[in-house]
């Protein structure tokens, strides 16, 4: 799309550089053209976030911001600063496709609502990369970026085992069963722990929806029936959150383990205080670095420079390892 930009550019300035006849200098011609080919042939890049105020995605706008200053692109980070949903990203995905942009990078909120715009961008001849999650059908990707989530639910089954001395019971909190991230975390806690450990015992499953309310009332839910609960894993950061206060008005910090996912900084705090026992952390930064790079590569034509699937993996932190794992804590400026 540079391409049609620049002729369009270049029209511009030519015709314009007519109406001015004689009386305009060769230098000044030069310029004119030169100035509007390096406007026209810069790349601009969408990048629209699942929920753009969430840490995790304010990680990848810094590392995206980077790459753009790095390598002279035009960016365009937008997305819904209030709300993880298909309803709040579809307005920004349309207008990014609506705005003459050379690339895609999107973090769909649900695998199915996001698919359609998959398909139209590439009807328009729009590169995609999806980001950390992505949508049902992928043929029509570019790339997909992500962290090992499902190794990353396993990992969390082998610490909760750790902590918990190999039996008791255990309830999931997770997002949604739309967002493949989520899924993907949760069938591999589930399946580690039934392949491995069966004095564990999962005592539920329950979804909310990114909404850290709904998670404190479901998890004081399993609290109240399971009076023995020996640990709690919440899929997603919304979900930590209300974890950490249901833990909280149950006066059970500490009593009950408690892993979460991803390294916001009052996670990592709270890790540091005891509340959380464990986290499992991604790296955006990098998933954003790479995105950004297979997307100026399928500009550029340079396909065989792009992966089709990069899978990153998560590192665990813990209070005892939190001097070798910090570097993990997401920027969040």
């Amino acid at each position: 799309m540079f391409r049609k930009r620049l002729a369009a550019a270049l029209a511009a300035s030519a015709i314009a550089l007519t109406s001015l006849g004689c009386s305009t200098g060769g230098s000044e011609i030069d310029g004119s053209e030169s100035a509007a080919r390096e406007h026209a042939e810069t790349p601009r890049i969408a990048f629209v976030p699942g929920i753009s105020s969430d840490p995790f995605f304010v990680a990848m706008e810094v590392a995206a911001q980077e790459e753009a200053a790095e390598h002279g692109f035009e960016l365009l980070y937008q997305g819904s600063s209030s709300d993880y949903s298909p309803q709040a990203q579809l307005p920004f995905v349309d207008s990014a496709l609506a705005d003459d942009i050379d690339a895609l990078i999107i973090a769909p909120t649900d695998g199915d609502a996001l698919q359609a715009s998959v398909q139209r961008a590439a009807a328009l001849g729009i590169p995609v990369i999806t980001v950390d999650t992505t949508v049902a059908d992928q043929s029509e990707l570019v790339s997909h970026v992500t962290g090992d989530n499902e190794d990353g639910g396993r990992q969390a089954a082998v610490t909760m085992s750790e902590l918990i001395g190999g039996e008791g019971q255990v309830f999931v909190i997770s997002g949604a069963p739309t967002i493949t991230t989520d899924t993907q975390r949760v069938e591999g806690f589930v399946d580690e722990i039934e392949e491995s450990y069966p004095d564990i015992e999962i005592v539920g499953v329950e979804y909310a929806y990114s909404q850290p309310t709904e998670a404190t009332t479901k998890v004081n839910s399993a609290l109240l029936n399971y009076p023995d609960l020996a640990g709690v894993f919440a899929v997603e950061g919304n979900s930590g959150v209300g974890a950490v206060a249901a833990l909280r008005n149950a006066d059970t910090v500490g009593d009950v383990a408690l892993i979460g996912y991803d390294a916001y900084s009052n996670q990592v705090e709270e890790l540091e205080q005891g509340i959380y026992s464990a986290l499992i952390a991604q790296d955006p930064a990098e998933e954003a670095r790479i995105a950004i790079r297979s997307a100026l590569a399928a500009i550029e034509g340079r396909r065989a420079d792009i992966e089709t699937e990069v899978v990153i993996p998560n590192v665990v932190m813990t209070a005892e390892n939190l001097d070798s794992t910090r570097e993990y804590q997401y920027a969040e400026h």
